[in-house]
Protein backbone atom coordinates (compact mmCIF):
# COMPACT_ATOMS: atom_id res chain seq x y z
CA UNK A 1 0.00 0.00 0.00
CA UNK A 2 0.90 3.30 -0.81
CA UNK A 3 0.28 6.58 0.55
CA UNK A 4 -0.42 9.67 -1.13
CA UNK A 5 -0.67 13.06 0.59
CA UNK A 6 -1.12 16.03 -1.88
CA UNK A 7 -0.26 19.95 0.10
CA UNK A 8 -1.14 21.86 -2.01
CA UNK A 9 -1.03 26.20 -1.48
CA UNK A 10 -0.36 29.47 -2.92
CA UNK A 11 2.40 30.73 -3.79
CA UNK A 12 5.06 31.19 -1.09
CA UNK A 13 2.44 30.14 1.46
CA UNK A 14 4.69 28.02 3.61
CA UNK A 15 4.65 24.06 1.82
CA UNK A 16 8.40 23.76 1.79
CA UNK A 17 8.60 24.17 5.28
CA UNK A 18 5.57 21.91 6.25
CA UNK A 19 7.22 19.24 4.00
CA UNK A 20 10.59 19.59 5.78
CA UNK A 21 8.29 19.14 8.98
CA UNK A 22 6.64 16.42 8.29
CA UNK A 23 9.44 14.32 7.21
CA UNK A 24 11.67 15.95 10.37
CA UNK A 25 9.24 14.42 12.64
CA UNK A 26 6.27 12.35 10.90
CA UNK A 27 7.51 10.30 8.00
CA UNK A 28 11.43 9.28 9.29
CA UNK A 29 11.51 5.56 8.37
CA UNK A 30 9.19 5.38 5.20
CA UNK A 31 10.01 5.26 2.12
CA UNK A 32 9.52 8.76 0.67
CA UNK A 33 8.91 9.71 -3.15
CA UNK A 34 8.33 13.58 -3.15
CA UNK A 35 6.84 14.68 -6.68
CA UNK A 36 6.84 18.07 -7.22
CA UNK A 37 6.17 20.39 -9.94
CA UNK A 38 7.52 23.82 -10.61
CA UNK A 39 5.67 26.58 -12.36
CA UNK A 40 7.07 30.07 -12.69
CA UNK A 41 8.52 29.55 -9.04
CA UNK A 42 11.52 28.59 -7.38
CA UNK A 43 10.82 24.87 -6.43
CA UNK A 44 11.54 22.41 -3.12
CA UNK A 45 15.29 22.67 -1.96
CA UNK A 46 16.55 19.41 -2.94
CA UNK A 47 19.56 19.23 -1.32
CA UNK A 48 17.94 18.74 1.90
CA UNK A 49 15.12 16.55 1.02
CA UNK A 50 18.07 14.42 -1.00
CA UNK A 51 19.22 14.66 2.31
CA UNK A 52 16.56 12.86 4.04
CA UNK A 53 16.31 10.08 1.43
CA UNK A 54 13.99 11.45 -0.70
CA UNK A 55 13.66 11.01 -4.41
CA UNK A 56 12.61 14.23 -6.12
CA UNK A 57 10.63 13.26 -9.63
CA UNK A 58 10.42 17.72 -11.01
CA UNK A 59 8.08 17.98 -13.86
CA UNK A 60 9.60 21.07 -15.27
CA UNK A 61 7.48 20.86 -18.79
CA UNK A 62 4.87 22.71 -17.12
CA UNK A 63 2.20 22.70 -14.48
CA UNK A 64 0.36 19.46 -13.22
CA UNK A 65 -2.74 20.85 -14.25
CA UNK A 66 -1.94 21.11 -17.93
CA UNK A 67 -0.94 17.80 -17.94
CA UNK A 68 -2.85 15.79 -15.97
CA UNK A 69 -3.90 13.23 -18.48
CA UNK A 70 -0.51 12.02 -19.84
CA UNK A 71 2.67 13.13 -17.92
CA UNK A 72 1.03 13.34 -14.32
CA UNK A 73 -0.18 10.05 -14.36
CA UNK A 74 2.46 8.07 -16.24
CA UNK A 75 4.71 10.00 -13.61
CA UNK A 76 3.03 8.48 -10.68
CA UNK A 77 2.90 4.92 -12.16
CA UNK A 78 6.68 5.26 -13.28
CA UNK A 79 7.40 5.74 -9.16
CA UNK A 80 5.06 3.51 -8.21
CA UNK A 81 7.31 0.47 -10.45
CA UNK A 82 10.11 2.25 -9.91
CA UNK A 83 10.39 3.03 -5.88
CA UNK A 84 7.43 1.09 -4.61
CA UNK A 85 7.50 3.69 -1.83
CA UNK A 86 5.62 3.55 1.04
CA UNK A 87 4.21 7.14 0.50
CA UNK A 88 4.07 9.75 -1.87
CA UNK A 89 4.24 13.57 -1.14
CA UNK A 90 2.64 15.53 -4.08
CA UNK A 91 3.36 19.32 -3.77
CA UNK A 92 1.40 20.89 -6.92
CA UNK A 93 1.91 24.53 -8.24
CA UNK A 94 1.64 27.21 -6.29
CA UNK A 95 -0.85 28.30 -9.01
CA UNK A 96 -2.68 24.70 -9.80
CA UNK A 97 -6.34 23.83 -8.55
CA UNK A 98 -6.54 20.85 -6.07
CA UNK A 99 -9.24 19.48 -7.59
CA UNK A 100 -7.52 18.93 -10.46
CA UNK A 101 -4.68 17.11 -8.95
CA UNK A 102 -6.96 15.22 -6.63
CA UNK A 103 -8.88 13.66 -9.63
CA UNK A 104 -5.68 13.35 -11.41
CA UNK A 105 -4.66 10.96 -8.03
CA UNK A 106 -7.85 9.13 -8.23
CA UNK A 107 -7.66 8.06 -12.00
CA UNK A 108 -4.37 6.49 -11.27
CA UNK A 109 -5.63 5.05 -8.28
CA UNK A 110 -8.85 3.42 -10.31
CA UNK A 111 -5.88 1.11 -11.79
CA UNK A 112 -3.82 0.75 -9.01
CA UNK A 113 -5.44 -0.63 -6.16
CA UNK A 114 -2.49 -0.32 -4.13
CA UNK A 115 -2.57 3.21 -4.22
CA UNK A 116 -4.48 4.86 -1.32
CA UNK A 117 -5.09 8.59 -1.40
CA UNK A 118 -4.43 9.41 2.44
CA UNK A 119 -4.55 13.66 2.28
CA UNK A 120 -4.90 16.39 0.12
CA UNK A 121 -4.56 19.87 1.93
CA UNK A 122 -4.06 23.66 1.60
CA UNK A 123 -1.02 25.60 3.43
CA UNK A 124 -2.49 29.37 3.51
CA UNK A 125 -0.51 32.49 4.64
CA UNK A 126 -3.13 33.58 7.17
CA UNK A 127 -2.31 37.49 6.74
CA UNK A 128 -3.15 36.73 3.12
CA UNK A 129 -5.94 35.08 3.04
CA UNK A 130 -8.04 38.00 1.92
CA UNK A 131 -6.07 39.50 -0.57
CA UNK A 132 -5.90 36.21 -2.15
CA UNK A 133 -9.67 35.13 -1.88
CA UNK A 134 -9.85 38.33 -3.74
CA UNK A 135 -7.16 38.96 -6.28
CA UNK A 136 -6.55 35.37 -6.89
CA UNK A 137 -10.18 33.22 -6.47
CA UNK A 138 -10.49 30.85 -9.01
CA UNK A 139 -7.43 29.33 -7.99
CA UNK A 140 -7.09 30.15 -3.94
CA UNK A 141 -10.79 29.33 -3.96
CA UNK A 142 -10.45 26.07 -5.43
CA UNK A 143 -7.50 25.04 -3.57
CA UNK A 144 -9.73 26.22 -0.18
CA UNK A 145 -12.70 24.40 -0.99
CA UNK A 146 -11.22 21.24 -1.70
CA UNK A 147 -9.00 20.78 1.36
CA UNK A 148 -9.65 18.02 3.73
CA UNK A 149 -7.47 20.52 6.12
CA UNK A 150 -5.98 23.99 5.71
CA UNK A 151 -3.48 24.59 7.30
CA UNK A 152 -2.68 28.40 8.79
CA UNK A 153 1.27 29.62 8.10
CA UNK A 154 2.59 32.57 10.26
CA UNK A 155 -0.47 32.69 12.59
CA UNK A 156 1.62 34.09 15.20
CA UNK A 157 2.75 37.18 13.10
CA UNK A 158 -1.17 38.75 12.69
CA UNK A 159 -3.33 39.99 16.24
CA UNK A 160 -6.39 37.83 16.67
CA UNK A 161 -8.78 39.81 15.38
CA UNK A 162 -6.88 39.41 11.83
CA UNK A 163 -6.93 35.62 12.42
CA UNK A 164 -10.51 35.57 13.23
CA UNK A 165 -11.15 36.90 10.14
CA UNK A 166 -8.99 35.08 8.04
CA UNK A 167 -10.58 31.73 9.46
CA UNK A 168 -14.05 32.42 8.64
CA UNK A 169 -13.48 33.37 5.51
CA UNK A 170 -11.83 29.94 5.02
CA UNK A 171 -14.92 28.49 6.45
CA UNK A 172 -17.25 30.08 4.35
CA UNK A 173 -15.55 28.62 1.27
CA UNK A 174 -14.85 24.97 3.13
CA UNK A 175 -17.36 24.25 6.01
CA UNK A 176 -16.11 20.96 6.76
CA UNK A 177 -12.02 20.80 6.52
CA UNK A 178 -9.86 20.76 9.84
CA UNK A 179 -8.19 24.56 9.88
CA UNK A 180 -4.98 24.77 11.62
CA UNK A 181 -4.70 27.84 13.78
CA UNK A 182 -1.87 26.88 15.92
CA UNK A 183 1.89 27.98 15.16
CA UNK A 184 3.57 25.79 13.94
CA UNK A 185 6.36 25.46 16.39
CA UNK A 186 4.22 24.83 18.97
CA UNK A 187 2.97 21.38 17.24
CA UNK A 188 4.21 18.31 16.43
CA UNK A 189 4.54 16.37 13.27
CA UNK A 190 2.34 13.53 14.07
CA UNK A 191 -0.63 16.38 15.19
CA UNK A 192 -0.44 17.91 12.26
CA UNK A 193 -0.52 14.44 10.09
CA UNK A 194 -3.24 13.24 12.45
CA UNK A 195 -5.36 16.82 11.34
CA UNK A 196 -4.78 16.38 8.01
CA UNK A 197 -5.88 12.59 7.74
CA UNK A 198 -9.11 13.31 9.54
CA UNK A 199 -8.18 12.36 13.40
CA UNK A 200 -9.35 15.13 14.46
CA UNK A 201 -13.06 15.30 14.95
CA UNK A 202 -13.67 15.94 18.54
CA UNK A 203 -17.07 14.82 18.19
CA UNK A 204 -16.49 11.56 17.02
CA UNK A 205 -13.97 10.58 19.80
CA UNK A 206 -16.98 11.63 22.22
CA UNK A 207 -19.38 9.20 20.37
CA UNK A 208 -16.77 6.56 20.92
CA UNK A 209 -16.35 7.31 24.54
CA UNK A 210 -20.20 7.90 25.08
CA UNK A 211 -20.98 4.39 23.48
CA UNK A 212 -18.32 2.83 25.25
CA UNK A 213 -19.65 4.29 28.41
CA UNK A 214 -23.19 2.66 27.98
CA UNK A 215 -22.10 -0.28 26.33
CA UNK A 216 -20.58 -1.10 29.70
CA UNK A 217 -23.52 0.17 31.93
CA UNK A 218 -26.03 -2.23 29.27
CA UNK A 219 -24.05 -5.00 28.01
CA UNK A 220 -27.59 -6.86 26.81
CA UNK A 221 -29.49 -3.98 25.89
CA UNK A 222 -28.28 -5.01 21.70
CA UNK A 223 -29.56 -1.67 20.39
CA UNK A 224 -25.82 -1.09 18.84
CA UNK A 225 -25.63 2.22 21.19
CA UNK A 226 -21.96 1.38 20.87
CA UNK A 227 -22.06 2.52 16.74
CA UNK A 228 -22.35 5.77 14.85
CA UNK A 229 -21.76 7.84 11.82
CA UNK A 230 -20.18 11.42 11.38
CA UNK A 231 -19.96 13.11 8.05
CA UNK A 232 -16.87 15.46 9.15
CA UNK A 233 -19.55 18.91 9.24
CA UNK A 234 -19.25 20.81 11.81
CA UNK A 235 -22.77 20.10 12.85
CA UNK A 236 -22.80 15.98 12.84
CA UNK A 237 -26.38 14.41 13.71
CA UNK A 238 -24.74 10.77 15.11
CA UNK A 239 -26.94 7.34 14.39
CA UNK A 240 -25.84 6.44 17.59
CA UNK A 241 -28.66 3.79 18.39
CA UNK A 242 -30.04 1.78 16.23
CA UNK A 243 -32.95 0.99 17.93
CA UNK A 244 -36.71 2.65 17.72
CA UNK A 245 -38.93 2.93 20.86
CA UNK A 246 -42.59 4.56 20.11
CA UNK A 247 -42.61 6.69 23.58
CA UNK A 248 -41.45 9.89 24.49
CA UNK A 249 -37.36 9.70 25.12
CA UNK A 250 -36.27 10.89 28.26
CA UNK A 251 -33.08 11.47 29.00
CA UNK A 252 -32.65 11.83 32.48
CA UNK A 253 -28.63 13.56 33.96
CA UNK A 254 -27.40 10.12 35.71
CA UNK A 255 -23.29 10.18 34.36
CA UNK A 256 -22.78 7.54 31.40
CA UNK A 257 -27.09 7.28 30.23
CA UNK A 258 -26.20 8.40 26.74
CA UNK A 259 -29.84 7.22 25.46
CA UNK A 260 -31.98 6.43 28.26
CA UNK A 261 -34.70 5.19 25.49
CA UNK A 262 -32.08 2.04 25.45
CA UNK A 263 -32.84 0.71 28.37
CA UNK A 264 -36.35 0.27 28.07
CA UNK A 265 -36.29 -3.18 26.24
CA UNK A 266 -39.65 -4.10 25.30
CA UNK A 267 -38.99 -2.11 22.12
CA UNK A 268 -38.05 -3.11 19.00
CA UNK A 269 -37.95 -0.44 16.69
CA UNK A 270 -36.05 1.99 14.97
CA UNK A 271 -35.96 5.72 15.17
CA UNK A 272 -34.15 8.44 13.38
CA UNK A 273 -31.06 9.64 15.13
CA UNK A 274 -32.03 13.14 15.36
CA UNK A 275 -34.89 11.88 17.76
CA UNK A 276 -32.26 10.86 20.29
CA UNK A 277 -29.58 13.23 20.47
CA UNK A 278 -27.36 15.97 18.07
CA UNK A 279 -24.15 17.20 18.20
CA UNK A 280 -22.55 20.91 18.16
CA UNK A 281 -18.80 21.54 17.71
CA UNK A 282 -17.15 24.35 16.15
CA UNK A 283 -13.23 24.90 15.84
CA UNK A 284 -12.31 28.44 17.21
CA UNK A 285 -8.68 30.20 17.46
CA UNK A 286 -10.52 32.23 20.23
CA UNK A 287 -8.64 32.64 23.09
CA UNK A 288 -10.32 32.05 26.61
CA UNK A 289 -9.31 33.15 30.20
CA UNK A 290 -10.08 30.54 32.75
CA UNK A 291 -13.18 32.81 34.42
CA UNK A 292 -14.46 33.10 31.17
CA UNK A 293 -14.40 29.54 30.21
CA UNK A 294 -15.74 28.33 34.11
CA UNK A 295 -18.71 30.66 33.45
CA UNK A 296 -19.95 29.22 30.54
CA UNK A 297 -19.41 25.96 31.35
CA UNK A 298 -21.37 26.40 34.61
CA UNK A 299 -24.26 27.55 32.58
CA UNK A 300 -23.79 24.24 30.71
CA UNK A 301 -23.93 21.84 33.40
CA UNK A 302 -26.55 23.54 35.87
CA UNK A 303 -29.21 24.47 33.70
CA UNK A 304 -31.60 23.51 30.77
CA UNK A 305 -30.77 26.91 28.55
CA UNK A 306 -28.93 25.48 26.15
CA UNK A 307 -30.83 22.22 25.56
CA UNK A 308 -30.62 18.72 27.56
CA UNK A 309 -26.62 18.29 27.78
CA UNK A 310 -25.19 14.91 28.48
CA UNK A 311 -21.42 15.63 27.25
CA UNK A 312 -19.16 18.04 26.81
CA UNK A 313 -15.75 18.58 25.54
CA UNK A 314 -13.03 21.07 24.30
CA UNK A 315 -9.55 22.05 24.16
CA UNK A 316 -8.83 26.21 23.72
CA UNK A 317 -5.69 28.75 24.09
CA UNK A 318 -5.51 30.47 27.15
CA UNK A 319 -5.58 34.05 27.26
CA UNK A 320 -2.43 34.05 28.91
CA UNK A 321 -0.93 33.12 25.56
CA UNK A 322 1.33 30.61 27.75
CA UNK A 323 -1.33 27.71 28.14
CA UNK A 324 -4.26 25.93 27.04
CA UNK A 325 -7.32 24.82 28.93
CA UNK A 326 -9.36 21.57 28.24
CA UNK A 327 -12.74 20.54 29.86
CA UNK A 328 -14.98 17.92 30.10
CA UNK A 329 -18.92 17.91 31.02
CA UNK A 330 -21.11 15.63 32.21
CA UNK A 331 -23.99 16.85 33.85
CA UNK A 332 -24.06 19.12 36.98
CA UNK A 333 -20.63 18.59 36.89
CA UNK A 334 -17.25 20.08 35.16
CA UNK A 335 -13.62 19.80 35.37
CA UNK A 336 -11.05 22.44 33.83
CA UNK A 337 -7.36 21.49 33.16
CA UNK A 338 -4.08 22.54 31.94
CA UNK A 339 -3.55 20.53 28.69
CA UNK A 340 -1.54 19.90 25.46
CA UNK A 341 -1.38 22.29 22.59
CA UNK A 342 -3.91 21.92 19.75
CA UNK A 343 -3.92 22.82 16.22
CA UNK A 344 -6.99 25.16 17.09
CA UNK A 345 -9.20 25.64 19.47
CA UNK A 346 -12.75 23.09 20.09
CA UNK A 347 -15.62 22.46 21.32
CA UNK A 348 -18.11 19.69 20.90
CA UNK A 349 -21.16 19.37 22.80
CA UNK A 350 -24.03 16.70 22.85
CA UNK A 351 -27.23 16.33 23.80
CA UNK A 352 -30.73 16.79 22.73
CA UNK A 353 -32.87 19.82 21.62
CA UNK A 354 -29.61 21.81 21.34
CA UNK A 355 -29.69 25.72 21.20
CA UNK A 356 -27.34 26.45 18.48
CA UNK A 357 -27.39 30.20 18.67
CA UNK A 358 -27.36 29.99 22.14
CA UNK A 359 -24.38 27.87 22.64
CA UNK A 360 -22.40 30.26 20.22
CA UNK A 361 -23.42 33.14 22.57
CA UNK A 362 -22.35 31.41 25.46
CA UNK A 363 -19.01 30.08 23.89
CA UNK A 364 -18.30 33.84 23.11
CA UNK A 365 -18.50 33.33 19.61
CA UNK A 366 -21.64 35.46 18.08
Amino acid sequence: MTKIDIISGFLGAGKTTLIKKLLDESFKGEKIVLIENEFGEIGIDGGFLKDAGVEITEMNSGCICCSLVGDFGAALKQVLADYAPARIVIEPSGVGKLSDVVAAVERVQAESPDLHLNSFVTVVDAAKAKVYMKNFGEFFNDQVGHACAIILSRTQKIDQHKLDGAVALLREKNPKAAILTTPWDQLTGQQILSAMEGGHDLAHDLMEEIGHEHHHHDEDCGCGCHDHHHDHEHHHDHDHCGHDHEHEHHHDHDHGDTCTACHDHSHHHHHDADEVFTSWGRETPRKYSREELQEALSALAMTEDYGIILRAKGMVPCSDGQSWLHFDLVPEEFQIREGGTDYTGRLCVIGSDLKEKELEELFLLA
